[in-house]
């Protein structure tokens, strides 16, 4: 169930109203550019490597092993067939890919009127994609939920990966809400179905990148293994969208709650301290099952709240990746530790 919050309580945001006018797409980026980038420029001196994980790395070829080879290289399963042991050849790829698989669902709409989730969605996805653009890698987009959830398709669109600012604003053109609003009592249609998106996602992506999944999570179950499957196969971040209205209602009298999905309407008394009570601990029980399942996905986490700074959040998104770089970052091996074949004998 979601409502719209109090008139009163309208948190600060770095993401601003959504234009209407034509070209909106390039004046919300022209103000995320302004407003958003160039202080991350003032902050970050401009290195954003640590927004992806090391370089791309292709195999391109098998060959012997010989004396002066890195060990961790050798291919087990070619020695062991070949009885001779091969190591695998990388060309190394400069130019890395990111992919945003983004939740467009209607409960993304609820929030504050100008810091919705969906408006924080367009926010991050707006910079991030125009930051890594800007440094030579390559962006795409998967998009569900937007379309009518009777929509026989998986997902409404997939966005080759490219990497102009021409690119960018056409994705953040798809971002945008349509001029139409939808009738409330046509808002109905079924619950989300995140694994769509994300079994999508592993079809599309043939090669190792990194993953933004954007998504508030709400979503029928089914989710948790695409998403470990795909966090196998390349580095996935979850980013989850959230309100602080769907933690804990205020005390604001009788009140009229709606399901942004099913079009469900249910009136409840929020003055009733008991029924807070039990809001706030089913919201609490769904917050630990949704953690646990990230955790399980082995996906790192970052959390978009409706009342946040886009720009601290870009900045703890940053530290994390700083963070798991340094974890992932494979030792140093001694000159001696690859300098024959009693290197390979002690490796077996």
């Amino acid at each position: 169930m979601t409502s719209k919050p109090p008139a009163t309580s309208v948190p600060s945001a770095t993401v601003h109203t959504l234009p209407t006018l034509p070209g909106q797409a390039d004046r919300l980026l022209r103000e995320l550019e302004w407003k958003v980038i160039r202080r991350l420029d003032g902050l970050l001196q401009g290195d954003y490597r640590t927004l992806m994980r090391g370089a791309g790395l292709d195999l391109t070829d098998l060959r012997e092993y010989q004396p002066h080879d890195d060990v961790r290289h050798i291919d087990w399963n070619v020695t062991a067939r070949l009885n001779t042991p091969h190591v695998r050849v990388f060309t190394e790829d400069r130019e890395m890919s990111a992919w945003f698989l983004l939740d467009l669902s209607p409960s993304i709409s609820f929030g504050p009127t100008g810091h919705a989730k969906r408006d924080i969605l367009t926010g991050f996805v707006a910079v991030l994609s125009r930051l890594l653009t800007r440094h030579g890698n390559r962006v795409g987009a998967v998009l569900y939920g937007g379309a009518s959830p009777q929509a026989e398709r998986a997902v409404d669109a997939v966005l080759p990966p490219r990497s102009s600012r021409a690119h960018v604003l056409h994705l953040v053109h798809k971002l945008l809400p349509s001029k139409t609003p939808v009738p409330l009592h046509k808002t109905g249609g079924g619950a989300t179905e995140l694994h769509r998106l994300l079994q999508t996602g592993l079809a599309t992506l043939k090669r190792r990148s990194t993953v933004f999944v954007v998504s508030d999570f709400i979503s029928a179950p089914g989710w948790e293994k695409p998403l470990a499957q795909l966090a196998q196969r390349h580095d996935v971040v979850a980013v989850r969208l959230l309100d602080p209205l769907e933690l804990e209602l205020p005390d604001v009298g009788l009140v009229t709650l709606r399901d942004a999905e099913s079009g469900e309407q249910l009136q409840v008394d929020t003055h009733d301290a008991g029924f807070r009570r039990r809001f706030a601990q089913l919201a609490a029980d769904r917050e630990a099952a949704l953690r646990e399942g990230l955790t399980r996905a082995g996906a790192d986490t970052l959390e978009l709240c409706t009342d946040d700074d886009l720009v601290d959040a870009l900045l703890r998104f940053m530290d994390l990746r700083q963070r798991r770089v340094r974890a992932h970052s494979p030792p140093l091996v001694p000159a001696s530790a690859s300098a024959g074949p009693a290197a390979t004998a002690a490796a077996a």
